[in-house]
């Protein structure tokens, strides 16, 4: 895996907030498919980045990462 991701970080990179709720559900739900029961808990809003680029098929890009690649 490697670094996770919330609601309010996808807020803070330009998405609504139904649309940052929609995307952590769906990758919650993908997590508890491949095995993983921790993510079948509501309370968690925490999700692997890396799940949240596959349903939306772009990586994402903050604006700190892009600063430390320069």
């Amino acid at each position: 895996m490697g670094t996770t991701i919330c609601k309010d970080d996808l807020i803070k990179l330009g998405y609504r907030k139904y649309q940052a709720i929609s995307l952590i559900r769906q990758a919650k739900t993908i997590m508890v498919q491949r095995g993983c029961p921790y993510y079948n808990n509501k309370r968690l809003g925490r999700v692997p980045r890396d799940v949240v680029e596959s349903i939306l098929g772009v990586p994402l890009v903050s604006e700190t990462s892009e600063i430390n690649e320069r």
